[in-house]
């Protein structure tokens, strides 16, 4: 590979216009691409196959009036005072407006809704005393009824009376006619009175299932009575807006249509849209990110002191995010782009593509300060370095690729477009890197440097041993230090940004606030659940059922309120929204979706009523809990991953323990920070951190692929320098110096100009970009400052010779991997030549002549390789 590498430099820094102009042609072709090819970049964050997918199927096959994402509008009188009748016209107009747009299914006018909802509510009380003034009419009628029953049976006795004695006289036969005219008008009044008894039996059954359907209404009203869609001061109000789509597939036009419609407000009143809305694709370049490259410049300028040569790095990162970047947005018309995912990569392409290029420049300007020829010294830098940040940037493109594994399609994209960046940050690297320097030429040193090209004498390498006491006070203070930090980590919750995560002067924020002040927190996000019937069921059997498992539901601490949004058209299925108590990113919420969740079925009178939970507080935690089960797994699959490949680089059993066990604290460390911060609010000021909640649900994930391809780049610059100096004969302890001496200075500018360009993104406008910034620029932090430059040298010291023991039968099967082009420097003279008196270069192997040991190194120094060492 370093000899193909070296070819690679040496041609792309003789036909430099022909790379150059290569690159700006696949900038071009992936412009190109992305105009024809683009599609809609979403903010919606899904996976597939989760409970509260089904039930969302469920519903849109079922219960298609239910179906369909929704989002809340708020109205707000900008003077603090109830709204007024014209006021009240020009919300109701608004939201028929909105009602028209394509994509609309419907909205709700809060003032008609809470209009009816009072109105139920008085029927009620008015139905209970119409029906107790009909049992009032219903009860004096039946005392008149059986007054006139007990009169008549006087009567019928006085003329059974009259019969008899007649019979008895013998003057029955005389008396018959009269006495039959008596007997008719009897019967004909007990008949009468009969069916006025028939009357009022039936108004009494009437009255009776009157009585009952209204208290079950009453029951369903008592369910919901914590309901409001208008407050009661009259100064806030909330419609909904439903669409014919889930709330993740609806077109953004339509969504960005309703915000520019609530942007120009009403006259008098404020307008917010929630951020189911209101979400949107954050921006790729804000005033933060533009800082993060400029600290990013300024480090490079001081490091290099030439301007040619902090703008060449940066300019080899612009060129990899264009082809990359466009390139891969050229495929988001056929598979659905997460926002998330294209500001990863361009975090990724301007880090590494700053990094990478950087160290093939530092090798390039140290041989050319040495005295090599120009083209020879660009091939050399690509061979070596440039070797190097292949298998650097090969280790992190693994990583993201292994994204893929968790079986989370969105995520597995994400790490996908982040190695594409990676990638083509390598490829600019080893090709337009070197033809630019041989572009600039001889300019990319300063003039003094240009003066003394050739007259660098020799460069004194530490000879002396790290005190023992220093490697283990520094080894224990700094595990425990780190694991302090990662304490919060112990705490941590999973979740995804609402309303109130963002800026507090948004549309959304306004919106959240609003309704948990005036509603309730649990307004925000309400929850679906769906009762499956064991058979169907209509009127009455209909509403006890819906009582049946709105009681049951009710019961549950955590819920606000209960409201039966009706039933399908077989009767089988009903479904209730369900305000919770606490907001949509609460633990309490989560909590009741698990509870709702384990109480199905519900016992009724009918059977066992089957219950599932959607709406989006649901599905946001049945992602978050997704992510929390696929983090473990792809922890043990990268700590795996990383064993192997350290002990494929360093020929080594220890060195690869330490420096995964390194890689582990740092990364809970930087849990434990994120927690802090972001979850607990501590130095919220600092980070624009208004309002605490769970930690973004993918950003571990995304902590442990990209920490980790990043941890190994430093591990590798660093302790592979250590393992040539001691191969080269320097005794262990005093190898871990000179490595240590040897790459510091680079691996210093690479952090901390990394650092840099993720921290732009902490104050990003998006509350998602936020956490994810703050996470990878704290993360190398602590991975490169305290682990690679603090604890792995300690810990080198401390293990001595044995940190390079590597059993005999590994060493026969285990390939070399020259990883820094160390044969490809000793086959060629001029890399001796120009290393004479010279340190190695970070990111390569020097010759074993390129470092001699100082004057004053002690005479039983070993000089020659070590035995695991392949010439």
């Amino acid at each position: 590979m370093a000899g193909l590498l070296y070819r690679l430099g040496r041609f792309s820094a003789r036909r430099h216009w022909v790379v150059i102009v290569a690159w700006i042609v696949i900038i071009g072709l992936a412009g190109v691409g992305f105009s024809l090819f683009k599609g809609t970049i979403s903010s919606s964050i899904s996976i597939p196959g989760t409970a509260t997918e089904k039930v969302t199927n469920q519903l849109a096959d079922e219960f298609p009036k239910a179906s369909g994402g929704s989002g809340s509008v708020v109205f707000e009188t900008d003077d603090g005072k109830a709204f007024t009748s014209t006021e009240k016209s020009d919300i109701s107009a608004w939201l028929k407006d909105v009602g028209d747009m394509s994509g609309v299914k419907a909205t709700t006018d809060p003032f008609t809704t809470q209009a009816q909802l009072d109105d139920g509510r008085q029927k009620i009380v008015d139905g209970r005393a119409q029906i107790a003034d009909a049992k009032t009419t219903l009860a004096d009628s039946q005392d008149q009824l059986d007054a006139g029953t007990t009169q008549l049976a006087g009567a019928q006795k006085q003329l059974d009376s009259a019969i008899a004695q007649a019979k008895a006289a013998g003057q029955y036969a005389a008396a018959k006619a009269q006495l039959d005219q008596q007997q008719s008008v009897l019967d004909s009044q007990t008949a009468t009175l009969e069916a006025n008894q028939k009357k009022i039996d039936e108004g009494t059954a009437k009255l009776e299932a009157q009585s009952t359907t209204l208290e079950l209404n009453s029951k369903v009203l008592d369910l919901s009575s914590n309901i409001r869609f208008v407050s009661k001061d009259d100064t806030t109000a909330v419609g909904s807006v439903q669409f014919t789509t889930g709330t993740y597939e609806v077109d953004p036009d339509l969504k960005t249509a309703i915000v520019e419609k609530s942007d120009k407000g009403i006259d008098g009143v404020h307008v917010y849209v929630s951020s189911d809305i209101a979400a949107g694709v954050p921006s790729i370049v804000g005033p933060g990110e533009v800082v993060g490259v400029i600290v990013a410049a300024i480090v490079l300028l001081i490091m290099l002191s030439t301007i040619i040569g902090a703008i060449l790095p940066l300019l080899s990162a612009v060129v990899g995010l264009g082809a990359s970047v466009l390139g891969a947005m050229a495929f988001s018309g056929v598979v659905e782009f997460n926002s998330v995912t294209t500001v990863l990569g361009i975090m990724l392409g301007l880090a590494v593509g700053i990094d990478y290029s950087l160290f093939i420049l530092n090798r390039h300007r140290k041989q050319l300060k040495q005295g090599m020829e120009l083209h020879e010294s660009i091939g050399l830098a690509n061979g070596t370095s440039g070797n190097a940040v292949v298998f650097a940037g090969s280790t992190v493109i693994v990583a993201l690729l292994a994204l893929n594994v968790t079986g989370i399609p969105f995520l597995g994209l994400m790490g996908t477009v982040g190695a594409a960046a990676v990638l083509v940050a390598i490829l600019v690297a080893i090709t337009f890197t070197p033809a630019m320097l041989s572009l600039v030429g001889i300019r990319i040193l300063r003039k003094k440097e240009r003066a003394a090209i050739g007259n660098t004498g020799s460069t004194r390498m530490p000879n002396s041993p790290m005190k023992t006491w220093r490697a283990v006070v520094t080894l224990i203070v700094g595990v425990v230090v780190l694991g302090v930090v990662a304490l919060p980590a112990m705490q941590m919750r999973l979740g995804l940004p609402d309303g109130s995560s963002e800026a507090t002067d948004s549309s959304q924020y306004k919106a959240y606030k609003a309704l948990e002040k005036e509603f309730g927190a649990g307004q925000n996000s309400p929850l679906v659940v769906v009762a499956n019937l064991p058979e169907k069921a209509t009127g009455d059997d209909l509403l006890k059922q819906e009582i049946t498992v709105g009681d049951a539901i009710s019961a549950k601490s955590d819920v606000s309120a209960v409201v039966p949004i009706g039933a399908s058209n077989d009767g089988t299925l009903v479904a209730f929204q369900v305000v919770p108590k606490g907001g949509p990113s609460s633990e309490s919420t989560e909590t009741l979706v698990h509870a709702l969740r384990d109480m199905s079925p519900v016992t009724s009178d009918s059977g066992d009523i089957t219950l599932g939970v959607a709406g989006n507080a649901s599905a946001n935690i049945d992602v978050s809990e997704k992510l929390a089960t696929a983090l473990p797994i792809y922890l043990v699959l990268v700590v795996g991953l990383s064993l192997l490949i350290l002990i494929l680089v360093f020929r080594s059993i220890l060195v690869p323990l330490t420096a995964t066990a390194g890689f582990v604290l740092s990364l809970l460390a930087t849990f434990g920070a994120l927690t802090a911060v972001y979850q607990f609010g501590w130095a919220s000021a600092v980070f624009g951190v208004h309002d605490p909640a769970p930690i973004l649900s993918f950003l571990p994930v995304i902590e442990v692929g990209v920490l980790f391809g990043l941890a190994m780049d430093y591990q590798l610059f660093l302790v592979s320098g250590m393992r040539e100096a001691y191969a080269h004969g320097a005794p262990a302890k005093i190898a871990v110096q000179r490595g240590l001496y040897a790459g510091r200075a680079v691996v210093t500018a690479a952090a901390i100009i990394m650092i840099s360009v993720f921290s732009g993104f902490i104050f990003s406008e998006s509350s998602t970009i936020r956490p994810i910034g703050f996470g990878l620029a704290f993360g190398v932090l602590l991975d490169a400052f305290v682990v690679r430059m603090l604890l792995i040298p300690a810990a080198m010291h401390l293990l001595g010779k044995s940190a390079w023991w590597f059993p005999k039968w590994l060493d026969r099967i285990v390939p070399d991997v020259d990883v820094e082009g160390a044969k490809l420097e000793r086959s060629h003279p001029d890399a001796e030549t120009a290393g004479e008196g010279s340190s190695a270069a970070p990111g390569s192997r020097a010759h074993a002549h390129a470092a001699p040991a100082p004057v004053d190194a002690p005479s039983s120094a070993p000089h020659e390789p070590h035995p695991n060492h392949r010439a």
